[in-house]
């Protein structure tokens, strides 16, 4: 799998630790959203997009965030201590929408991102900086406009723009727009 492009939105600072959200596309066709660059205690570390766990109310049925006092359904004070510890014995209140599943994959997705991210910041500081909309979330990068290759400064990002010969699952198809297709 390659990392065909990373798209950083700066967080204006403050004094909380998030810094920027990411995108991330792999082989120009599965990308991954609201990543978020963080600064820990000694150094960034890229958290990957999460979601908050539910439990539901005893009484009414109606789902709860784990840290809620109250159902927002009927209002019924509801139980403590509803959380299960993690491996570290902490309080597990997210669960992983998308996560890589080796060490491999997370320092390879942590290193493209954390590199676009300086790019970024750098760009940041250029006078009329603009930065990179996020806005409409359903336009494939061919909607965004040009999008940055590793001759415009980004090493982590392959241009595949034309079909690799060499690759036989590399047709340079088109999607029809007709159907979601068949993974071989």
């Amino acid at each position: 799998m390659v990392v065909t492009e990373v798209k950083i939105k700066l967080v204006p600072r403050s004094d909380d630790k998030l810094l920027a959200f990411a995108s991330i596309t792999f082989d120009r066709c599965f990308v991954v959203r609201d990543i978020k660059i963080i600064q820990g205690t000694k150094t960034l570390f890229v958290a990957m997009p999460s979601r908050k766990i539910t439990d539901r109310c005893g009484k009414c049925g109606c789902k709860n965030h784990l840290q809620a006092l109250h159902c927002n359904g009927c209002g019924q004070k509801l139980p403590n201590n509803r959380t299960r510890p993690d491996d570290r014995g902490r309080a597990k209140l997210h669960a992983d929408i998308a996560h890589p599943i080796n060490m491999r994959c997370r320092q390879d997705i942590q290193e493209a991102i954390l590199k676009e991210y300086a790019l970024e910041l750098e760009r940041s500081k250029q006078p009329g900086y603009v930065p990179p909309s996020f806005d409409d979330f359903d336009a494939g990068p061919e909607d965004d406009g040009p999008s940055r290759t590793p001759q415009q400064g980004n090493s982590a990002i392959k241009d595949e723009s034309t079909p690799d010969p060499s690759d036989p699952d590399d047709s340079g198809d088109v999607d029809d727009g007709k159907g979601f297709g068949v993974f071989a």
